[in-house]
């Protein structure tokens, strides 16, 4: 090989952030970008937002145009996925047996949705979230306003549901646990988003989950629930999780455990091997162990420092955690981690009812955690609690008049 050659195998916001970022710090060898996708890299958000309710298109999901990657000499092979890798030989197979071979290699390939396993899960009507595809089936089905089950009160069942009562739809949520998002923010929290959903009209079954689909001339005409009860239904959405699309890397020897194992540059267990975005369960120093993240702005950090250490610069990647969601008239955003195990006091800080109010998970009295609905401009300050990792006062914290610095013990 004459010229030296990284590859990205996944055309994603991570893959094209660190695409954009290898050229911007001065690395003139080949970039090649492998994808599964026949779209140009694209951002996931407004697949259950804005684009999905219809107010914004899916052209201003795309990341960059193609004459971008023309102009910045980034190779594009879309909708040809990768198959296997050689790490010894450095050479990736690529769809009908083609090989390329490679100097670094950046694993960007995302999640795929987890299916549900009942009876009828494969009859027309059934719909995931997680491509543009998918998104732009979804918005053509809820326009006709069907009667929507949404199975799973994740954030993304969470924010189908959202958009489904906004077209007009009726819809009624299936969720096994005590309240929405049980798993992620815990009962307080998500009693919030309970109230929320039940408030718009959405009819929320919570400790019920999804026993058969059943179908007629073929579509989904009604979902059978753990308890026996027929609800009707001309389009089922399941929210149910995704899981980190590791065969390519388990393939190959790389050592993999929920994720692609890295350390804290992004560096994988073969030197020349790097991973960036849900993939990646990488060494974070500042949280003190292995962490692997599934959301957004996971993918567009973790691809500008994965990039930065391919081209050898020295890497920690301890980035805080972090994400949104648009619901209805409600907007959140959430930085932290929430380790499993760990028992945490949770402390509110304003108008819970009002949909005005933030919220801090403690442990020992340092915040692991901390959102905010409504109350914008005030995750920095958040962000910066965790860092400090210094003990707060409950009392102060959750006193909206006591600034959040000072909430800190003296």
């Amino acid at each position: 090989m004459s010229e030296e050659r990284f590859v990205i195998i996944g055309a994603s916001l991570a893959g094209a952030k660190a695409a954009e970022t290898l050229r911007a710090e001065g690395y003139s060898g080949s970039v090649v970008m492998i994808g599964a996708e026949h779209h140009l890299p694209y951002d996931r958000p407004p697949l259950s937002k804005g684009a999905l309710k219809g107010s914004d298109s899916y052209d201003s999901a795309t990341l960059f145009p193609e004459q971008w990657y023309a102009d910045h000499d980034i190779e594009l092979r879309l909708g040809r996925p990768a198959w296997r890798l050689d790490l010894s030989a450095h050479n990736v197979y690529v769809h009908n047996q083609d090989k390329l071979q490679y100097d670094r290699l950046l694993l960007a390939t995302g999640s795929s949705v987890r299916t549900l396993n009942v009876p009828g899960a494969d009859v027309e009507g059934v719909h995931y979230l997680r491509t543009m595809e998918d998104s732009q089936r979804l918005r053509k089905r809820l326009v006709d306003r069907p009667d929507v089950v949404v199975v799973g009160a994740g954030w993304i069942g969470l924010e189908v549901a959202a958009a489904a009562r906004e077209y007009g739809a009726s819809v009624t949520v299936l969720e096994p646990q005590a309240t929405p998002l049980y798993a992620a923010l815990g009962p307080e929290v998500g009693q919030v988003y309970a109230d929320l959903h039940v408030s718009h009209g959405v009819d929320l079954r919570l400790g019920e989950s999804v026993q058969q689909i059943l179908a007629g001339d073929g579509h989904v005409s009604g979902v059978v629930t753990g308890l026996g009860e027929t609800l009707p239904a001309g389009l089922v959405v399941a929210g149910v999780g995704v899981v980190p699309n590791t065969d390519l890397a388990e393939g190959a020897g790389l050592e993999v455990d929920n994720g692609v194992l890295c350390d804290q540059s992004l560096r994988t267990s073969d030197p020349d091997v790097f991973a960036a975005g849900d993939i990646a369960n990488s060494f974070n120093p500042l949280l003190g162990g292995r962490v692997r993240v599934e959301h957004w702005a996971n993918a567009l950090n973790g691809g500008v420092a994965a990039a930065q250490a391919m081209l050898g610069q020295e890497v920690v990647y301890d980035r805080i955690p972090y994400f949104y969601s648009d619901q209805y008239d409600t907007g959140m955003e959430f930085a932290g981690h929430l380790p499993r195990g760990v028992e945490t006091t949770v402390v509110l800080r304003g108008d819970v009812a009002g949909h005005e109010f933030m919220a801090f998970w403690l442990d020992d009295d340092r915040v692991l955690a901390g959102m905010h609905i409504n109350v914008w401009d005030s995750i920095e300050e958040v962000k910066d609690l965790i860092r400090s990792s210094d003990r707060v006062d409950p009392e102060r914290l959750a006193d909206p008049a006591v600034p959040l610095p000072e909430a800190v013990r003296r």
